[in-house]
């Protein structure tokens, strides 16, 4: 599987100040969610250790953006 684009947070944020509708899916696993004050609102969290049970679930019509701290 190839690597998936990169994209700054400059760049994220001038699309979504231009109205584009993203799906953000949060990639930490629960320790480090548990751990952490930095969460997206209406983030999907999809830990990667249970990608393919939470994939029916993510949005296919936006893009995504994935993000871990």
């Amino acid at each position: 599987m190839p690597d998936a684009p990169r994209i700054t947070v400059q760049l994220l944020r001038k699309r979504m100040e231009a109205g584009e509708e993203l799906v953000f899916l949060d990639v930490r696993n629960p320790e480090a969610w548990a751990e952490s004050e930095a969460i997206v609102p209406n983030a999907i969290r999809v830990p990667l250790g249970s990608f393919e049970q939470k994939l029916r679930h993510i949005p296919k019509e936006r893009n995504i953006v994935t993000y871990c701290t």
